[in-house]
């Protein structure tokens, strides 16, 4: 009872209709739909010099901390962490493209989370979110769902490239495409039956059907899935270099990590607030501010450690839909990535086929805020399709907002209803078309 009591007053349970079991299975859930983080954010990193057990290292102790704050100081049920799209950014951009050693690119890292922090005890962040209009708050989170799905179909071997028409069906029958299938329809079958875990019992399964078949490795010693000594962040702990950032005069590079930062974090909270019943009557998400600058203070120490700028991972709304509704679930989510610490090798194991199912089915469950989309007013209409659209056709949910909020300013200026236009929605538009034009030259 006592225990109980204890993580109530924390986390304020019984107020967000919620339980300590209900948070720790969306936890659970969570962790096993991010896991993949852990290997693939060093082998990219990797790729711009860093050495890969203190890039493994600091991916680990960046997810903890920062996702730690989400749950102990802004009681979200969040996990954030090196982001997907900022680390190929910093690597294949900043450093391989434009020559900067990987320090300097950590140096510009860190200054990108001090603008956030800026951002944000200004209250300047909060405001942004204000002035979005509803069409594209709710235009974000079908975005973020088709996103997260076509990521899912990619993951499964489902979607795949092709030359002539860009992307094109994989060979669904091949063992992986079949595996990602039954995983799918047993996670659909489950949660139409309202079966708790739903999610993590599809993965559980899948990975060892996949063991069964042969498209998976099957762990043969204790060292396969367990080592007693942590990979050491020692090589990359302070290594950010601040001077040689600053004296580059790199304002492009750090402009993007900030714009593209700043947005993929606002569009995924919101996007996922909406789906864990976060946001008031009002349509303001309440402890937002304190979220907004445990990011920013997690992207500070995500440089320090020797990783790139925080994302607020799309993949927690699967634990959303399991019932994570407080920073217990954020918790648990931390507590068993510092159990990855010992268990690395373990990660590879659980296959990209056996995550993919819940990423295609939390796809699909963000798709029910297209009814709060005006369809008879066409101002708003294009605007919405343009966010939804662009987000999984460009990989980028940044770009997808940039798309949305410039078309939106346009449309409603050139119809003669700039009074429905905020004037922060100005600022925006502007700086969208100034990253534009940064990362084309």
């Amino acid at each position: 009872m006592e225990r109980n009591g204890i993580l109530e007053r924390l986390f304020k349970l019984s107020e967000r209709n919620t339980t300590p079991k209900q948070e720790i299975l969306a936890g659970l859930t969570t962790f096993m739909t991010v896991s993949y983080m852990v290997i693939v954010n060093p082998i990219i990193m990797s790729d711009a010099g860093i050495p890969r057990e203190a890039a493994l290292a600091a991916t680990i102790y960046a997810i903890v901390f920062s996702t730690l704050l989400m749950a102990l100081w802004a009681n979200f049920p969040i996990a954030t962490g090196p982001g997907m799209g900022l680390n190929a950014f910093f690597t294949y951009s900043v450093v391989l493209g434009q020559g900067l050693s990987w320090q300097t690119a950590l140096g510009a890292v860190f200054i990108s989370g001090v603008l956030f922090f800026v951002l944000t005890v200004t209250g300047i962040r909060g405001k942004i979110i204000d002035a979005i209009p509803n069409v594209l708050k709710s235009s974000i989170a079908v975005g973020i769902g088709l996103f997260v799905a076509f990521i899912g179909l990619k993951n499964a071997g489902l979607v795949v490239a092709n030359e002539s028409t860009f992307v094109g069906l994989g060979n669904v029958m091949d063992k992986g495409p079949l595996l990602a299938i039954f995983g799918l329809i047993l996670a659909a079958v489950l949660m139409a039956k309202n079966v708790k875990g739903a999610l993590i019992i599809s993965i559980f399964a899948t990975t060892i059907l996949a063991m069964i078949v042969g498209v998976q490795a099957v762990p043969h010693s204790l060292k396969d899935v367990f080592s007693a000594t942590p990979p050491s962040v020692g090589e990359t702990f302070f290594q950010m270099d601040l001077k040689g950032a600053v004296a580059y005069g790199i304002f492009s590079v750090i402009f993007s990590f900030t714009i593209v930062e700043l947005f993929d974090t606002l569009a995924t909270l919101i996007g996922l607030s909406k789906k864990a019943n976060l946001v008031d009557k009002n349509g303001k998400i309440p402890g937002l501010n304190r979220a907004l600058a445990a990011d920013s203070i997690g992207t500070m120490a995500s440089a320090i450690f020797g990783s790139t700028a925080l994302n607020t991972y799309i993949e927690n709304a699967t634990g959303i839909a399991e019932g994570g509704r407080t920073g217990l679930k954020a918790l648990t989510v931390a507590t068993l990535f510092i159990f990855t610490l010992f268990f690395a090798p373990l990660i590879q194991f659980i296959p990209s086929v056996a995550t993919a199912p819940a990423l295609i089915i939390i796809g699909s469950l963000m798709l029910s805020d297209i009814r709060n989309v005006n369809f008879d007013d066409f101002t708003e209409v294009v605007p919405a399709f343009l966010t939804i659209v662009m987000m999984p056709l460009t990989y980028s949910i940044a770009e997808g907002l940039a798309f949305g909020f410039i078309s939106y300013t346009a449309i409603k200026l050139f119809t003669g209803r700039r009074r429905e236009i905020h004037w922060m929605m100005y600022v925006i538009t502007i700086a969208f078309f100034i990253n534009f034009y940064m990362s084309s030259h």
